[in-house]
């Protein structure tokens, strides 16, 4: 059990630059029932903290106000209806918010168990992006084995877990990046190719690169007007996925077009999903992709570590939009 009645944590008392991330005493979290607490040992960095940061993203209701929606460590209490096995267990789960702090509570169902061999900075780094690849790649975009596919922001957090994914389940992942290094290192990763945005028009390249036949499915983080280029870039009966406007969340699209070549235009968010949905998502990735996992074949590429009281450097690099991979949060160091 936790032994003190405040932790440290990062709770942003309003919208501002990454200086407002400055450390704080909060009440530890009690858990309530079908919850664990978690003692945590770190926690990834994703965009949507970013913009929660700036007062763009507010935690949906009834999650905490800290930021962080992926963590791991270890459970040291267990709610009501919880099974004490888990108690000592090391875990990785996905959160609604709260990881930027020393313990945070979480529906059990929403953990998955740290295999040996995954440091708690690679396990950090999985969730947020796990689920959102999972359900968008697979689940919305039936993605399956010989499918071609397009991921803007290839060496995002989303992006480089999308190309990992992909060499496991036998796709074709075409991705978008910035600079001439990222190119590289999206090829490192083993995605089949990489353009670069700002030198070369993607929607010639895709055609180029699938022989005029276009791609199965786009991954979109985008939005605004990627999205008709997007569009041109799909075969017949192509799946669209949008998954952010980082662009604009507006879009004119070619109706007619659509209903011609059978397409599909389909999105999602996770955070704001129930805690239901969560649990049936983590059991279906620890049946079919946590034993890459423990089996070695799957980590996620880390860019940089930051101690938690440096949280604002860490949002300032992703921001900067230099990084490849997850930023982590060191908050217990091993």
């Amino acid at each position: 059990m936790a032994t003190r009645a405040v932790m440290r944590a990062i709770d942003p008392a309003g919208p501002g630059g990454p200086e407002v991330l400055t450390i704080v005493e909060r009440p530890v979290p009690v858990p309530a029932p079908n919850e664990v607490l978690i003692r945590v040992a770190a926690a990834g960095v994703n965009r949507p903290d970013v913009l929660q940061r700036t007062g763009g993203y507010p935690p949906p209701p009834g999650a905490p106000s800290i930021p962080g929606l992926e963590v791991s460590g270890h459970v040291v209490a267990a709610g009501a209806d919880v099974d004490d096995v888990i108690l000592g267990q090391p875990v990785c789960a996905l959160l609604a918010g709260g990881g930027y702090a020393e313990y945070v509570a979480v529906a059990a169902g929403q953990c998955l168990p740290i295999p040996d061999g995954l440091s708690m900075v690679d396990a950090a780094a999985l969730p947020e992006t796990l689920f959102t690849v999972w359900t968008n790649l697979f689940e919305r975009a039936y993605a399956s084995e010989g499918d071609t596919v397009l991921v803007h922001g290839g060496t995002s957090g989303i992006g480089t877990m999308a190309i990992l994914l992909g060499k496991l389940f036998g796709l074709t992942i075409i991705v978008t990046v910035g600079s001439a290094a990222k190119v590289q290192a999206a090829l490192d990763l083993g995605a089949a190719h990489a353009i670069n945005y700002r030198e070369e028009d993607f929607v010639e390249r895709v055609r180029t690169l699938t022989d005029g036949k276009g791609v199965q499915v786009v991954i979109d983080m985008v939005g605004g007007d990627y999205v008709p280029r997007n569009l041109q870039c799909l075969a017949e009966d192509g799946r669209h996925v949008s998954i952010a406007v980082q662009g604009g969340a507006s879009a004119t699209v070619p109706l007619f077009d659509i209903m011609r070549r059978r397409l599909t235009l389909t999105g999602s968010t996770l955070r704001p999903r129930d805690a239901a949905f969560k649990e049936m998502v983590a059991d279906e990735l620890s049946r079919t992709v946590w034993p890459h996992v423990a089996a070695g074949r799957l980590r996620a590429v880390i860019d940089r570590t930051f101690l938690l009281e440096e949280a604002a450097a860490a949002h300032a690099r992703m921001e900067a939009g230099d990084h490849v991979g997850k930023i982590v949060l060191v908050v217990q160091p091993d």
